[in-house]
Parts: C-alpha cells; structure tokens; sequence
C-alpha cells in the first residue's frame, strides 16, 4: 500500500488545501491529513475544531484520514509508515521555504520523500491567514473555504465582535 502525508496547521482548511488533497488522494492508496499540534503558534481553532472541520471537508474522499500529531513530522510519518509527504506550492516564495523543510527532513529521514504540489491556479493567491482576515472584517469567504469552514468563522468572530 502506497500511503503519504499532507501535514499543516489547517487553521483554517481552505479550497487550496482541497485542492490539494484531492489530488494527491487519487495518487495514493491512503492519504493522511495530518494536523500539526504547535505549542509555538496562536491558532485560531482549537486542533479539535481544525479536526472536525477537515473530516467534514474530506468525507467524500475514503482513502483520505485526518490524524493530529505533536512533534517532528518524519517521526510521525515512521510511525504511520508513510514514506511520501506531500506539500502544497502556491508561489516561487513557498518553494524555497518548503525546499529547506523538505531536505531537513531528508536529512532526519532519508527514507522518507517530499513531492510538491503546485495549486490549480485558481487557488495560487489563497492562504489560512488571507481567509481569517477576510472573514475577521465581515468579508464573504464563501468561495474560498468549505461550508463548515465559513459558518466556523463568522461563528468565532461574531463572537469576538460581541
């Protein structure tokens, strides 16, 4: 079996991320969505939130799982006996950032490859910290993220408006 890993923070899932996935969900047998637990970032959504919207977002995909994990990705990849991760590229600038990951990583773990992604175009400008600024001032993410997504965030920042 032919199994990779699409890691992130999520925060929040977006169509690029979709994307994403569901293309690489018809390159392999299984697909792990795995969602990075960083104590050094402020997300948005808790992890339980990013995780539920996710598994929503990819129900339609069976070969395709969304796992939580702390830590150094290639260990977690070990541990799920991934040897493939996959990573998304939206622009020239997130190349050379995920280039440096992806040999990091080769150095930690040889056996484990990086293959990279490029967006369907019309998802090149699309980022989490684009949609949660958008949504923070009103604005309509409507076709940018999934619907669980959208109605999780005019949900939280209701909230903080008061």
């Amino acid at each position: 079996m032919l199994r990779a890993m699409y890691p992130g923070s999520f925060d929040p899932i977006t169509n690029g991320h979709l994307d994403i996935i569901g293309r690489a969900s018809t390159m392999f047998d299984q697909l792990i969505v795995a969602i990075l637990r960083n104590p050094n970032k402020s997300p948005l959504f808790t992890v339980e939130e990013r995780r539920e919207m996710l598994c929503q977002s990819v129900a339609e995909w069976p070969n395709v799982q969304v796992e939580v994990f702390h830590g150094l990705l290639v260990n977690f990849a070990r541990e799920k006996e991934c040897r493939i991760v996959v990573r998304g590229l939206r622009a020239i600038s997130d190349y050379e950032y995920e280039t440096q990951i992806a040999l990091i990583n080769r150095k930690l773990a040889p056996e484990i490859e990086t293959i990279f992604l490029t967006t369907s175009a019309q998802f090149s400008y699309l980022n989490s910290t684009v949609v949660k600024e958008i949504a923070q001032f009103g604005g309509c993410v409507r076709e940018l993220v999934p619907p669980i997504v959208e109605k999780k965030l005019k949900e939280k920042f209701k909230k903080e408006r008061g």
